[in-house]
């Protein structure tokens, strides 16, 4: 079986989010039997595919972005080469300029949408772009959602729901690394063993602004780990306010994170708006065994964490309510211990990459049979 997957930004030229569960999705299919190839767009579109060991990544030149929208006419000339070669088309939702490709080619292939998130920054773009965005989800045979809880809370999914399917994002434990002793003591003798942490892109909906708020006079400490847009505006505040405690350690080795995880109290979560649709970094708190304190806004971070078993949730852009919950757990270690016990046990039972990829070759599997079903009656 052959995938086609297209979205907007890929390895190696970007990391992200979707990024990695597209990569964890092509690499897990991969012993299954399935051959998978990424197209996405490029500032420095390479001549030749990028072998990534288990597929290949295919580079069109970006041409023109708008509000966060890549545009590119030699991907739709590339995407039409790809495509007829393709069993199954993998879209990855939201990128407005792959509806207009997908429309545009007419293919009559089987293909699949994996809806990440609602579109919540561009809401007056959102009103003309509404009806080209319907069209193209009615048009796809499935529709993925991440959680239930985001499938529940969508006004756009609810409209699809019933070609739509739920298989959460998962992780492969196995590639992150194991610190080095010397690694571990290098943040063990910066920060000791008990204090928060936040791992991420510092960007505006990750709420640490919240987060900052509530570790005023707190007598622990919070280290943030990342980089980001507004990454300048959090040291400001944590310098206005006196935050001694707040520890901005910027962006750092896989080895690093993973020493700080294996050493942390709890992770933090703050996250406030939608556009936090699901929470790998929370997912990698989960995984390392880790109690975990997140905000309630109706995506998959309260699939991930499950409030007063794998940590707490709160309401969101509530300092007060944040900052009781981080006390809680750190006047309550035995329970945070076991919240994170729980976390590890949610983890293994739902969140691994394995299963996820396992769900995605079912469902190619089922649209496969459907399609061959449908020529077979006509």
């Amino acid at each position: 079986m052959k995938v086609l997957h297209f979205y907007k930004t890929y390895y190696p030229d970007s990391i992200g989010g979707v990024e990695q569960v597209i990569f964890q999705i092509a690499t897990g299919v991969a012993d299954l039997g399935v051959s998978t190839k990424v197209l996405s767009l490029s500032s420095r579109a390479e001549q030749q595919p990028v072998d990534l060991g288990s597929h290949m990544a295919y580079k069109a030149k970006l041409d023109l972005q708008i509000a966060s929208t890549g545009f590119s006419l030699a991907a739709l000339r590339m995407f039409r080469n790809l495509a007829r070669e393709a069993d199954i088309i993998h879209y990855h939702f939201p990128w407005p300029f792959m509806d207009l490709v997908h429309l545009a080619s007419r293919l009559n292939k089987p293909s699949l949408v994996t809806y990440h998130s609602d579109i919540v920054r561009q809401a007056t773009l959102l009103r003309f772009y509404r009806p080209v965005m319907h069209r193209f989800l009615r048009s796809v045979d499935a529709i993925v959602a991440t959680s239930p809880n985001y499938l529940q809370s969508s006004p756009v999914l609810r409209q699809h729901r019933d070609k739509t399917r739920v298989i959460p994002i998962g992780l492969d434990k196995i590639p992150y690394p194991i610190p080095s002793h010397a690694t571990r003591e290098k943040w063990r003798q910066r920060f000791g063993e008990r204090f928060f942490l936040f791992v991420g892109v510092l960007r505006y909906y990750k709420g640490l602004h919240i987060l900052l708020e509530a570790m005023k006079s707190a007598p622990y400490k919070l280290v943030i780990v990342g980089a980001g847009p507004v990454e300048q505006e959090l040291k400001a505040q944590a310098e206005r306010d006196g935050l001694d405690n707040v520890f901005f350690v910027g962006a750092v080795s896989d080895e690093d994170k993973v020493a700080l995880l294996n050493l942390c109290f709890a992770v933090t979560f703050p996250s406030n708006l939608r556009s936090e649709a699901f929470g790998i970094s929370l997912l990698e708190g989960a995984m390392y065994g880790k109690p975990m304190i997140s905000s309630e806004i109706g995506t998959g971070t309260s699939y991930i964490n499950i409030h007063k078993k794998t940590g707490l949730v709160v309401p969101p852009s509530d300092p007060p309510a944040f900052r009781r919950a981080m006390d809680q757990l750190w006047r309550n270690p035995e329970q945070a211990k076991e919240m994170g016990y729980e976390a590890e046990k949610r983890y293994w039972e739902h969140f691994t990459a394995k299963h996820m990829a396992e769900a995605y070759n079912d469902l190619y599997i089922q649209l496969l049979d459907e399609r061959i079903g449908q020529q077979v009656t006509y």
